[in-house]
């Protein structure tokens, strides 16, 4: 049977674009189908570009890291707008959808606009805005498809001041007080996000702890930094209600608490965009959370269609999205690629930033796996200094046996530029001696590294006079 493309994708984020790409870059004819009124997906429309670019601009314009020098109460802009914000944020995201389009024409990608639903496993009907609907069909399809904010029964988002991470931009003010619901990535990067502007804030979560699967010496850092700008947190407790009125909002908690601020950001996990896909006709489904189970090589249940990114859940990174892309695409074509590993690097764009690669001190500790400590300051680093930022640190969690790496986790400034070195060591099988007998640019905060690599060899070296 002739087939319109040799693989049809369907979604534009990160997954989608590096599927259909490497599938041209193999010699495939590909087309992607894209239902949003611009490219680039959730990353790079409501998601990570602009709440990273939105992250940056508060950095620079409230003088935050520039405090330890100039004093507590320096900014570089006293009245900060959404309108600063807002623009900033426009400008980057419109270049990266440049981006996104010159890099799928340059590769010959065919851009098919209109929301997509399968007839069956090898053919999509494809609805444009005009009513109009067109055929087209595939001898691979890949599902990229992305994941929309998960909205709780009974919360009114259609309300001007209460907002999911998709809406964040369609604020008209900066609010004076806000309630975060949820304290997962996304609910910890706008926490600290409104605290660095001074907004007063509330963190409420049914969990007992905020980043379970971080280190816990950093989140704890984390939270004495969120802490000392006045972030309150409210763990183990249930939100059952949020009222809006023309006076704010106030939201409920299962345990009697009532809490009123001016907005409501609401962080309630991510659901798999999955609802309009008709996946029966294509003889799959997805679970409650709409999301596709894969195999290897991010194949479904049907042997020729397969799921990346978000839509199959953890880890929900636009890097590792693009890595499955890329790997789907491979093994759709029928060429080897080399499967992504383990040490992928976790980064949250909290303020101050963390990063980490590898295990963390409960897994080791869980799995009986013996290790010992090195920990750098910023403070002690003449970089750290320079910038301002007396928060962070680099520590690295070391095997005492074969003194390679296990872990390494970063707080403050770069932290997720930084993890990359750690990330290069450990998958080059590298020990702790490399990062001693390195050489690093002086200033710089990749020399943490060293300093860290130095405490945690002495204390390797104490472990060893000890028990011999």
């Amino acid at each position: 049977m002739a087939y319109d493309y040799d693989i049809l994708v369907i979604g534009s984020g990160p997954a989608g674009q590096n599927a259909a790409v490497q599938a041209t870059k193999l010699g495939r004819s590909a087309a992607l189908v894209e239902c949003g009124r611009e490219l680039g997906g959730v990353c790079v429309n409501t998601g990570t570009i602009p709440s990273k670019t939105i992250r940056e601009a508060v950095v620079y314009l409230t003088g935050l890291y520039q405090r330890a020098i100039y004093g507590q109460s320096y900014r570089l802009k006293d009245d900060i707008t959404i309108k600063d914000l807002r623009e900033r944020t426009r400008i980057v995201v419109e270049r990266e959808r440049d981006v996104v389009r010159d890099l799928l024409l340059r590769n010959h990608v065919t851009i098919v606009p209109g929301l997509a639903r399968f007839l069956d496993s090898h053919t999509l009907a494809i609805a444009a805005r005009d009513g109009k609907e067109r055929r087209l069909s595939g001898e691979k399809i890949v599902i990229a498809t992305g994941s929309r904010p998960a909205h709780p029964p009974g919360i009114d988002f259609a309300d001007p001041m209460i907002f999911d991470s998709d809406e964040i931009l369609r604020m008209t003010r900066i609010p004076s007080s806000l309630v975060v619901v949820g304290a997962g990535v996304i609910g910890v990067e706008y926490a600290s996000i409104a605290a660095a502007l001074g907004a007063s804030v509330t963190v409420v979560d049914a969990r007992d702890e905020m980043l379970e699967f971080c280190d816990g010496e950093i989140v704890e850092s984390l939270r004495y930094h969120l802490r000392d700008q006045d972030v309150v947190f409210r763990f183990g407790e249930r939100v059952t209600e949020v009222v809006a009125s023309e006076g704010g909002t106030l939201t409920r908690l299962a345990s009697g608490k009532q809490i009123p601020a001016e907005a409501v950001f609401y962080s309630a996990g991510r659901q798999g965009a999955t609802d309009s896909l008709e996946l029966g006709n294509a003889g799959l489904e997805a679970d409650g959370r709409g999301r596709i189970a894969v195999g290897p090589g991010y194949r479904t249940a049907v042997e020729h269609v397969y799921a990346v990114g978000d839509v199959i859940g953890f880890p929900s990174l636009a890097a590792t999205s693009a890595e499955q892309g890329r790997l789907a695409a491979s093994d759709a074509c029928g060429v080897e690629a080399e499967g992504m590993v383990d040490l992928f690097p976790f980064g949250i764009y909290s303020i101050p930033e963390i990063s980490y690669v590898g295990k963390t001190e409960a897994e080791l500790t869980a799995a009986a796996i013996p290790y010992e400590v090195g920990v750098a300051h910023y403070r002690d680093l003449a970089r750290g200094q320079i910038l301002g930022d007396m928060h962070g640190l680099v520590k690295l969690l070391v095997s005492p046996t074969d003194r390679r790496l296990l872990g390494v986790h970063a707080l403050g400034t770069g932290a997720t530029e930084l993890v990359h070195i750690g990330q290069a060591v450990m998958g080059l099988g590298g020990t702790v001696d490399y990062l001693v007998n390195a050489v690093f640019n002086y200033p710089t905060l990749a020399e943490a590294y060293k300093v860290a690599a130095l405490d945690a060899a002495n204390r390797l070296r104490h472990l060893s006079r000890v028990t011999g």
